[in-house]
């Protein structure tokens, strides 16, 4: 029996997301990124297909690494202008019954208490169909735009991250037992006072005394989501995630990444399986393999070197604009370029990769890897993708929009639907539910699910957030 296959479209609230310049493309949608019914057809045609949900990725601040300046990202549109992702889900969800939604917060620029009230509200109006990709930036920009000099060093910001979740956790698992709520007309009691709990939580980064604002929400805790690559972003993962966002090029390289999340996760006292993973995929498809490579010329034809440059500028912190074109990776002595090259170089050892070649790959789909052909085709290799690294499913960003996700929905669903290896309905219940088949509500495996008596948590010994 073929393992099934998940997937999520990958979205931004913005113009130019893993594709810089595909955006002036004739058949583009992208830059009606503002208007609603952009939203609304990209959710109705998402569930059209049966995709798991949308994952909608956020940043806080401009990539203003290439050239010491931001005129590149702006000149590029290069996920700027961005607009909050937040208040794209209550119009999704509108049009929508099983659509999830992956919603990107950084957790560094929001306090717990009232980020905890968007949340629970969002799963409130969505009936259960949120998750939160936890991240912690990577862009000193939107740091000194909130009054700080930089981001905090990486480990630390995973160090705050902990605590961020203990904060959280208590006021979504703790705060309102189970019976809190009565709804009693007769005695006109809504809600029952010795069922909810003050959290008093005292910690290194957050003192937090209050209940949660929010009645339990059908979740209670969002699906987890999170991307970190590194070895401090991998632990935080293993302990937290109940999804892993990854972006390997090559399958050695998944595989690799697959088997060590996984091991963290049993070593974590979780089970490895109830973490889902998804690595970043690009697909172009036509009717025939012939359709498919005529469209992947059309498209690299509109593909912006400098705002490639500008991504991958930021993303490894590197100013690329100092490097010609021609000038190879591995004579480029960073750390960064390093782990880029070493990455890169599994998928061809004999391969000696330049700037331009770097930046030609990310050009449509960022740094996942790309997939061109007919449904056929695309399906035999995302299949042997899924079998050689264990991998659960993808996060199929796009080249031109809504058009790569038409192809998705009309062609491929179909052929891996014909296969077994793709849902032909939804499953019932929440985006828990569904992902993982038990209950709408954290395992008990998870961590998370320790906080749910708060008067027991409260004779123990201090948190380690409280102690550190």
């Amino acid at each position: 029996m073929p393992r099934e296959i998940r997937l999520n479209a990958f979205e931004m609230n913005c113009v130019g997301h893993q594709s810089p310049g595909l955006w002036a493309h004739p058949r583009d949608r992208a830059w009606q990124y503002k208007d609603l019914e952009y939203w609304t057809d990209l959710a109705k045609l998402l569930e059209r297909g049966k995709l798991d949900g949308i994952f909608i990725a956020d940043v806080i601040g401009i990539y203003d690494v290439l050239n010491g300046n931001g005129e590149a990202a702006i000149r590029q549109s290069t996920q700027v202008p961005v607009n909050d992702p937040l208040a794209l889900i209550t119009p999704m969800a509108l049009v929508t019954e099983h659509l999830g939604f992956g919603l990107t917060a950084s957790l560094t620029f929001e306090h717990p208490y009232p980020f905890a009230r968007r949340l629970s509200t969002l799963d409130h109006l969505t009936k259960g169909r949120i998750g939160w990709n936890i991240v912690t930036s990577y862009l000193d920009s939107g740091a000194r735009n909130l009054g700080q000099k930089a981001l905090g060093g990486h480990d630390d910001r995973y160090d705050y991250a902990d605590e961020y979740l203990e904060v959280l956790y208590k006021l979504f698992e703790g705060s309102w037992e189970e019976g809190a709520v009565l709804r009693d007309r007769e005695k006109r009691i809504f809600s029952d006072p010795s069922k909810i709990h003050e959290i008093n939580h005292l910690g290194k980064h957050f003192q937090v005394p209050g209940i949660h604002l929010c009645e339990p929400s059908p979740q209670r805790t969002p699906v987890l989501y999170q991307a970190g690559a590194s070895n401090r972003g991998k632990q935080f993962a293993a302990e937290h995630a109940e999804c892993v966002f990854v972006a390997a090029p090559s399958k050695v390289i998944l595989k690799n990444a697959v088997a060590d999340i996984r091991r963290r996760a049993a070593e974590a006292g979780r089970d490895p399986y109830q973490v889902r993973i998804f690595n970043l995929q690009t697909v172009i498809l036509g009717e025939t393999d012939a359709q498919a490579q005529a469209k992947w010329q059309d498209y690299k034809s509109y593909v912006s070197y400098e705002g490639a440059l500008a991504l991958i500028s930021g993303w490894t912190g590197i100013d690329f604009g100092q490097y010609r074109p021609d000038q190879v990776l591995k004579h480029i002595h960073t750390n960064a370029i390093q782990s880029a090259v070493e990455a890169f170089s599994t998928a061809d050892p004999n391969k000696q990769w330049t700037v331009r070649e770097l930046a030609d790959w990310v050009g449509i789909g960022g740094f996942g890897p790309l997939f061109v052909g007919s449904a056929q085709t695309v399906a035999d290799q995302l299949q042997e993708w899924v079998e050689e690294t264990d991998v659960d499913g993808f996060n199929l960003a796009y080249a031109v929009t809504h058009e790569t996700f038409v192809d998705v929905v009309e062609l491929l669903v179909p052929e891996l639907q014909k296969r077994g290896a793709f849902k032909t309905e939804y499953a019932p219940g929440t985006l828990r539910e569904k992902l993982f088949g038990a209950g709408p509500r954290l395992p008990e495996s998870h961590p998370g699910a320790g906080y749910r008596d708060l008067a027991a948590l409260a004779t123990q010994p201090s948190s380690k957030a409280a102690i550190a």
